[in-house]
């Protein structure tokens, strides 16, 4: 188990730049979570008690939970691993003394990394990608030689509730996708809002269809609403009043102008025709001196001539 565990490891660490993961490396982190929750095995864990699995810190984002059942006991009774139920008449191929089921929560950033080479054409992710799967957990806690089992059930007795993982649903209804080996998607309804259905283990979450990028002519008026109506018309209209007064101010201005203008215009009229000259500090109209010297009448002259 160690030498597949670090050839693991190597191959899943040079592929995590990239923007697609093959098939290959996907099952490389199934088998990476395998060997770290059977390494964290304690032999005090209790059968059918759910144990968390302590994964290292380049792993970040992911959780992983663990439970140990007898397969038989789990084809009877059934079991809750976390978001998973598995219900009574689960099957167990083949049938081992003991199975390993364990849960996968890859998270947001490892989900889109880990399952962007499927085929999400006009699809988009709004869950974290979970897991379920299982492993032969042998007749004592050695694990000598584990090996994945398989998980198979009848209609609605695997059942995935997604109500407290689900994210930017944007108003819409969820669809249930299982991805499988293949990188093939598989969608369906839900059973109800944020619970999906599933026959057997696998890989699975939630997606909705993707917005268009371009929506059809008059899509984009019908999508306003009333509230931006609403303010844009206030503002529009407080636009309009300070353009109007605006308008104003430069109506008055222009007329006060003018009005100066004729009244300088007038003065200097004035100011010429009277000849206005400066009298100490005071501006004040003046005229030419002008002065009619007297003459005395001839019968004047006679009338008073002396004798």
């Amino acid at each position: 188990m160690g030498f597949q565990f670090f050839f693991s490891l190597i191959i899943l660490c040079s592929v995590t730049s990239v923007s697609t993961i093959s098939d290959q490396t996907i099952k490389s982190l199934d088998l990476l979570i395998r060997d770290y929750t059977f390494k964290s095995y304690d032999i005090n864990f209790r059968t059918g008690k759910l144990h968390s699995v302590r994964l290292p810190a380049n792993f970040s984002g992911i959780r992983a939970d663990t439970a140990r059942f007898r397969c038989g006991s789990l084809r009877r009774y059934g079991a809750q691993v976390k978001e998973f139920h598995l219900g009574i008449g689960v099957t167990i191929q083949p049938c081992v003394e003991r199975v390993m089921v364990i849960r996968q929560n890859l998270g947001h950033n490892w989900s889109s990394i880990f399952f962007s080479n499927y085929n999400f054409s006009g699809y988009q992710l709004v869950s974290p990608i979970l897991g379920l799967l299982a492993y032969n957990g042998g007749s004592d806690v050695n694990f000598t030689n584990p090996f994945e089992l398989e998980i198979h059930a009848l209609q609605k007795q695997i059942t995935i509730n997604f109500t407290n993982l689900t994210t930017n649903l944007q108003n819409q209804s969820p669809i249930c996708a299982s991805f499988e080996n293949n990188g093939k998607v598989t969608l369906k309804n839900p059973d109800s809002l944020h619970v999906c259905v599933a026959t057997r283990h696998g890989h699975y979450g939630l997606v909705i269809k993707s917005p268009p990028l371009f929506p059809p002519p008059g899509e984009v008026n019908k999508k306003i609403s009333r509230w931006k109506v609403i303010v844009g018309g206030t503002i529009g209209s407080a636009l309009a009043v300070m353009l109007l007064g605006f308008l104003l101010v430069a109506m008055f201005v222009k007329v006060k102008k003018k009005a100066r203008i004729e009244e300088m215009e007038r003065r200097a009229y004035e100011e010429e025709a009277l000849q206005v000259s400066m009298v100490g500090h005071v501006r004040a109209p003046t005229a030419t001196v002008t002065r009619t010297l007297p003459s005395i009448e001839h019968e004047y002259k006679s009338y008073y001539r002396p004798s």
